[in-house]
């Protein structure tokens, strides 16, 4: 069996590991999964990710989560252009600060507004509350400050001056934002400049490609949800909303 990737392009961590293997040529195939139809709890895909979450990487009989983990070893196993996941230990370090901390600011911040904004209204049949809202807003807005100041600074990119695992990582979590209406750059153009350079690097017809679930995120209000999940999911909206 060849490598197999089990992706959700809903999720900005999916379209991360979609549009890295694809820019790199590297051949695979499209498990897709759609997680807001409840599909990571089949039987079938626990024996892949036991942990029922996407992206996952079946490689033979080897299985890999979590998105930093699953672009790295993608990296290293096709060796993929150095500007990636550098080999210079310094670099590469810089690439993985980023990837860690994002985990703690940009990814749960946005994680949330999007929650709160899409998911919340379908599985609950009401708008989440407004003030919730926005302090996750106010928390992005912390975080975008601390990735101009702290980590792109006046470079181009992240790491330097090529596009790496750090800038695709960091601008499919934005785009996330963007897609549902949030002008997040509105008062940062050195992001906005930043997030088109990374956009051509890319490739616009792939960048538009692995977005295009995303930016017809509407379509989701026609979407049927299990009843039995809705009752599953109750409580960890709840909770975001505590």
């Amino acid at each position: 069996m060849g490598l197999e990737l089990y992706l959700d392009l809903l999720s900005p961590p999916c379209r991360s590991v979609y549009i890295f293997a694809k820019k790199n040529n590297i051949p695979f195939m499209f498990k897709q999964m759609e997680v807001l139809k409840g599909q990571q709890y089949s039987d079938g895909f626990g024996k892949v990710n036991v942990l029922r979450k996407v992206p996952a990487l079946k490689d033979g009989g080897f299985t890999l989560a979590e998105s930093p983990a699953i672009l790295a070893y993608l990296s290293q196993k096709y060796k993929t252009l150095d500007h990636w996941f550098p080999l210079d230990m310094k670099k590469r370090a810089r690439v993985d600060e980023y990837l860690s901390w994002q985990h703690s600011s940009i990814r749960p911040n946005g994680f949330k507004i999007f929650w709160l904004k899409v998911v919340f209204p379908l599985f609950m049949d009401q708008a989440a509350p407004e003030d919730k809202l926005q302090e996750a807003l106010e928390a992005l807005a912390i975080s975008l400050k601390q990735l101009e100041e702290k980590f792109l600074q006046d470079k181009p990119f992240l790491v330097g001056n090529k596009i790496s695992l750090a800038d695709l990582v960091a601008v499919m979590e934005l785009m996330q934002l963007i897609a549902i209406g949030y002008n997040i750059f509105e008062d940062i153009p050195k992001l906005a400049e930043w997030q088109s350079r990374v956009e051509k690097a890319v490739g616009k017809e792939l960048f538009q490609e692995a977005h295009k679930v995303i930016l017809n995120v509407q379509d989701l209000n026609n979407m049927l949800i299990d009843p039995q999940l809705k009752e599953q999911m109750k409580p960890r909206l709840l909770k975001m909303v505590a």
